[in-house]
């Protein structure tokens, strides 16, 4: 079966929405972070357990930006200390299997993209 899609074209607000939103859904982290929530809310520290290779800082700046977009929820909890849990959002669980899927897909064919890379590299030094 073939499906097809209308592509916008490159000088549409439809591009600009999309380079706008996948900015900030389609980064590395942010999707990690889509992937986890997708299974369980979870606290600040324990994302940052999971998530191999995550800062602090890079945490917080993709948390609250996902947060900014309504992907996201962060629920402050009264205790002693203070809990957070960040959950996905009705809008976050949307994008919830496009992000798996692209994981997915990413570890599938890790082996051909690095094959590929290999094989550019070599041509690429030749070249120079």
């Amino acid at each position: 079966m073939h499906v097809t899609h209308n592509i916008p074209d490159t000088d549409t607000s439809e591009c600009k929405t999309i380079q706008e939103i996948l900015g900030r859904v389609g980064d590395k982290w942010s999707v990690l972070i889509v992937m986890k929530l997708a299974e369980s809310p979870h606290r600040f520290n324990e994302l940052k357990r999971v998530i191999t290779g995550i800062s602090q800082r890079m945490l917080t700046f993709t948390l609250r930006g996902l947060e900014r977009e309504g992907l996201i929820e962060r629920t402050v909890y009264d205790t002693v200390p203070p809990s957070v849990e960040y959950t996905l959002t009705e809008l976050g669980l949307s994008i919830k299997e496009p992000v798996i899927m692209l994981g997915m897909w990413a570890v599938k064919n890790q082996h051909l993209i690095q094959h590929a890379r290999e094989n550019f590299d070599k041509r690429d030094k030749s070249r120079k």
